[in-house]
C-alpha cells in the first residue's frame, strides 16, 4: 500500500491520460499554488480544450459543495499564483478529459481535499455545474493505466462500460465532481463498473443488413465473396449498374465471425478515439461505406493534426468503396500502402501517427461511366471508356486479390420467391467459421498473422504447401497471364483459403485453378 500524499508547499500530483492508438499516455498532471498575484496557467503543450479547462475547472469546484463546513474555494478566486503542469512537456495534449485530474491537482494543492493518488488515473471532461461528461479514448487511457500497473480508474459513467472491457483494473463511474470528493473523504462509497464479459452473448448486428439468402443468382460472386471473408482477400466487383454489386457488398458484412476478445480491444479503442462509438464495445468485424466525393484526409486519415481515417476505421472488418473510379486519383493511390502494408504512416507539421488498418476492401465499379460498356446501349467515347478505367492504376489493381464478373439478372430469376429458411447463409457462414479457425491454429506460431491474406512470402514458404501438379499449373498460368511476384503470391494466398474451406491440408490443382480464374480481369 502506497504511502499518503503529504502536500508541502502548495505542490501535489495526480496522473491523467492522453488517448492515442494503439494505447493512451499516461501524463503527470502538477500543481504548484504560491503566494502572489492571481494568475492560473497551464504549461506541457496544451491545445485549446486544455487551455479552455481553467474556466471549467474553477466554476465546477465553485458549484460542487464541500463536505465540510466551508465550500471549496475556485482558483479564479484565490489570491494566489497557480501553476499546472502536464508532463511529458514534449507530448502534445488534447482534449477536454484533462479537466478532472487537472480540478483534483489543485484541490490538494490547495489542502481543500486530502486522499492518496498513488495508483489513480483520472480522466473526465467538467461541466460548469460540477458534473462529468464523458471524453474520447476511454478504452486506450484503460490498456494505458493497465500496463502502467495503476489499480484504479476513474472515468465519466458513459466511459465506464468501454473501459470495462480491460481486465485487471478497477472501474470506477463518475457522475459529478461531488461525487467524487465525497468517495474520497469515505462520505459516500459508489460502486464499480462491471465488465462486459456477458454483453458479448445479447450483442446482436446490426438489423436490416442483407444476406446471401435475399440475392437471387449471381452464384459465382457468392462464392467469391465466401472466400474472400474466409481469407480476408481483397475483392473487386464489376459489372452494369443494377445486378446487385451493393447488396453483396453488405451481404458480406454478414458473413464475418464475431471479433476475438483482442480483437474487441483493438477495434473498439479505435472508435473510441475517432468519436464513432455507438455502443459500449465493438463485438462485430465493422462495415465502412466512404461516399466517392470523401477527402483524401477522411479516408486515409491526416488533417492538420493526425486522426485516424476509414480505413482505420475499418480494421478488422470491411471498407466498401462503392463507384471505385469515381474516388480522387490522389484517393485510390493511397490505398497502395493500407493494402500491402496494413498500416497508414500519416505526417503533418502538427505530429506524425501510425495508425492499423487491416481491412478486407470490396470494390464495386462498372466497365464504363455509362456501366454498359460492350453492348448496343453504351454512347461512351471510346477515349472516355480507357480515361475511366486507367483511374485504377495497375499498382492498385495488383492488390486486389479477386476480379470477379457481376452480370445481368434475368427477369425470371428475379421473379422468383425466397425459399425462406436462411439455409445458404447460415451454411456458408458455418464453413467460414470453420476455415478462420483452421487459420488460426496454423497461425499460432506466426507473429502479425492471423489470416492468410497476412502472410508474407516467408510465411507463405512455411503454411501453404502445394502439391507439385498444383505448382507446376501456377507456374505455367504464370507466364501466360504475365502475373506480377506480388500477384503470383496472392494467388497462393487465394488458393490456401479455397482449400481451407473445404478442409484440405494441402493446396490441390482444383484449388488453384479456383484461385487463378480470380486474377483474370477485364477492366
Amino acid at each position: 500500500m502506497a504511502k499518503k500524499q503529504t502536500v508541502e508547499s502548495g505542490v501535489a500530483r495526480v496522473y491523467g491520460g492522453q488517448p492515442s492508438l494503439p494505447r493512451g499516455r499516461i501524463v503527470s498532471v502538477e500543481c504548484d499554488i504560491t503566494k502572489g498575484l492571481h494568475a492560473f496557467s497551464i504549461v506541457g503543450l496544451p491545445d485549446k480544450a486544455v487551455e479552455e479547462s481553467k474556466d471549467r475547472v474553477a466554476a465546477a469546484i465553485k458549484n460542487t459543495p464541500s463536505f465540510q463546513a466551508d465550500d471549496f474555494e475556485s482558483p479564479k478566486r484565490s489570491n494566489k499564483k497557480i501553476v499546472v503542469s502536464l508532463a511529458p512537456a514534449e507530448l502534445k495534449k488534447e482534449g477536454a478529459l484533462f479537466d478532472l485530474p487537472i480540478a483534483l491537482a489543485f484541490l490538494l494543492a490547495s489542502e481543500q481535499l486530502v486522499f492518496d493518488p498513488a495508483g489513480k488515473l483520472f480522466a473526465g471532461e467538467l461541466s460548469l455545474n460540477g458534473n462529468v461528461c464523458p471524453v474520447r479514448g476511454a478504452l486506450s487511457l484503460a490498456i494505458a493505466a493497465r500496463e502502467a500497473k495503476f489499480k484504479e480508474l476513474y472515468v465519466p459513467a458513459e466511459n465506464a462500460d468501454e473501459a470495462a472491457l480491460v481486465s485487471g483494473i478497477a472501474i470506477f463511474p463518475v457522475r459529478t465532481l461531488s461525487e467524487l470528493v465525497r468517495h474520497f473523504a469515505k462520505k459516500e462509497k459508489f460502486s464499480l463498473a462491471r465488465h462486459l464479459a456477458q454483453k458479448r452473448k445479447h450483442a446482436e448486428k446490426e438489423g436490416g443488413v442483407p444476406t446471401l439468402d435475399d440475392i437471387r443468382g449471381q452464384e459465382s460472386a457468392k462464392r467469391a465473396l465466401q472466400i474472400a471473408a474466409a481469407g480476408r482477400h481483397n475483392i473487386a466487383l464489376y459489372g452494369p449498374p443494377g445486378t446487385g454489386k451493393t447488396m453483396l457488398a453488405r451481404a458480406a458484412a454478414a458473413l464475418l465471425p464475431p471479433l476475438s476478445e483482442e480483437e474487441v480491444l483493438e477495434v473498439t479503442a479505435i472508435h473510441s478515439l475517432a468519436g464513432a462509438l455507438r455502443a459500449p464495445a465493438v463485438f462485430f468485424a465493422p462495415f465502412r461505406s466512404p461516399h466517392h466525393t470523401s477527402s483524401y484526409a477522411s479516408l486515409i486519415g491526416g488533417g492538420t493534426i493526425p486522426h485516424p481515417g476509414e480505413v482505420t476505421l475499418a480494421h478488422r472488418g470491411i471498407l466498401f468503396v462503392d463507384e471505385f473510379p469515381e474516388f480522387h486519383r490522389d484517393v485510390v493511390q493511397a490505398l497502395r500502402e493500407p493494402l500491402e502494408d496494413g498500416k497508414v504512416s500519416v505526417s503533418r507539421a502538427k505530429g506524425s501517427a501510425v495508425y492499423p488498418a487491416q481491412f478486407m476492401l470490396i470494390a464495386a465499379l462498372n466497365p464504363c461511366p455509362c456501366g454498359h460498356a460492350g453492348t448496343p446501349r453504351c454512347e461512351c467515347m471510346p477515349h472516355v471508356v480507357e480515361k475511366y478505367r486507367r483511374k485504377i492504376s495497375g499498382p492498385v489493381a495488383d492488390r486486389i486479390d479477386m476480379w470477379v464478373t457481376v452480370p445481368d439478372i434475368p427477369p425470371e430469376m428475379l421473379s422468383q420467391k425466397s425459399k425462406g429458411g436462411g439455409g445458404e447463409a447460415d451454411a456458408a457462414r458455418g464453413r467460414i467459421a470453420a476455415a478462420r479457425t483452421l487459420q488460426n491454429e496454423r497461425f499460432k506460431k506466426a507473429p502479425r498473422v492471423s489470416v492468410n491474406a497476412e502472410m508474407k512470402p516467408r510465411d507463405i514458404e512455411t503454411y501453404a504447401k502445394l502439391t507439385q501438379k498444383a505448382e507446376d499449373i501456377l507456374v505455367s498460368s504464370a507466364h501466360s497471364m504475365k502475373l506480377s511476384a506480388r500477384g503470383f503470391h496472392r494467388t497462393i494466398k487465394v488458393a490456401r483459403t479455397v482449400a481451407d474451406l473445404v478442409g484440405s491440408d494441402t493446396i490441390e490443382p482444383s484449388h488453384m485453378l479456383e484461385a487463378l480464374q480470380y486474377r483474370t480481369r477485364e477492366l
